[in-house]
């Protein structure tokens, strides 16, 4: 497997997805962008990241943590808001963020290892899932 991909652990657990256009003027963004990289993987409940950016300046970055208080304490971590205050003033034309919890993952296509948390049966017997 690639150094690329992010190992997780068996779900759940969280991914935090930001989707993000540069502007025109990015001047210090990836600097700021590596520096903020780094100190994401340095914080409690933090799991891995991954990255991606076009040639149009459209990106996406997929965080993964433990739970939602990790995530909670990252987005107050004072570096992280210096860089958001600045992402919003200068770098980002737009961006979205969105956070998901995950049940199931999977990986291939070496085997096709699935990691799953119960079977959906159990899920609706729970009444974490409704029936369709």
């Amino acid at each position: 497997m690639s150094d690329r991909f992010t190992t997780t652990p068996k779900p759940p657990y969280y991914a935090v997805i930001f989707s993000s256009q540069l502007s025109k003027d990015d001047a210090g963004y990836t600097d700021m962008a590596d520096r903020m990289y780094a100190l994401a993987l340095e914080q409690p409940g933090c799991l891995g990241a991954e990255s991606a950016r076009d040639g149009e300046a459209f990106g996406i970055t997929v965080s993964y943590w433990k739970d939602e208080e990790s995530i909670s304490a990252w987005k107050a971590n004072a570096r992280h808001l210096v860089a958001q205050t600045l992402g919003i003033e200068r770098w980002y034309s737009h961006f979205e963020l969105r956070i998901a919890r995950v049940e199931r993952s999977y990986s291939g296509p070496e085997g096709r290892s699935v990691q799953q948390t119960s079977s959906p049966e159990t899920e609706i017997a729970e009444g974490n899932i409704e029936k369709m």
